[in-house]
């Protein structure tokens, strides 16, 4: 957990700075050579005590955007908040323990998700949740093959 030196200072250039420094030419370039790593963990990466997870989310966002890649990104946020509520994968059974743990990573999968595609991951959520994977699945990155089907390619 980073405490309120996170937002010193210019924290995107710092960000920029960590992220080339680390041999990338891109936040997204980082973070694709991490597939599945909490967004948390991403920030602890750049920068123990100055980058917050929110800081990684945001310019992940901004470059998303001009890549015109926003459902990707959006794949890959629920990714990250899977395999950090879920790190065994899909479970078995949905007890209570593990809805929590499913409901949990989906809520903040939807916050984290514009809203030019809140209501796409409304529709993929309920589908995920209606027709369960199997049990253990823990997709890998952006571009898992029922994730596709849930949230094919198309911009908003």
């Amino acid at each position: 957990m980073t405490d309120g030196r996170s937002w010193e200072g210019n924290w995107r250039v710092r960000l920029y700075e960590r992220v080339r420094e680390r041999g990338y030419d891109s936040l997204t370039a980082f973070a694709e050579a991490r597939p599945a790593v909490p967004l948390y963990l991403l920030a602890e990466e750049l920068g123990k005590d100055d980058i917050a997870a929110v800081q990684v989310l945001s310019g992940l966002l901004a470059e998303a955007e001009q890549r015109k890649q926003v459902t990707r990104f959006v794949r890959d946020v629920l990714v990250r908040m899977l395999s950090q509520s879920l790190p065994d994968g899909w479970p078995t059974v949905l007890d209570h323990a593990n809805r929590f743990k499913v409901a949990k990573a989906m809520g903040r999968w939807f916050a984290y998700t514009p809203e030019t595609h809140k209501e796409r991951a409304d529709r993929a959520g309920d589908a995920l949740l209606a027709t369960p994977p199997p049990p253990g699945w823990l997709p890998r990155g952006p571009d898992d093959e029922l994730l596709l089907t849930l949230l094919p390619d198309e911009e908003v």
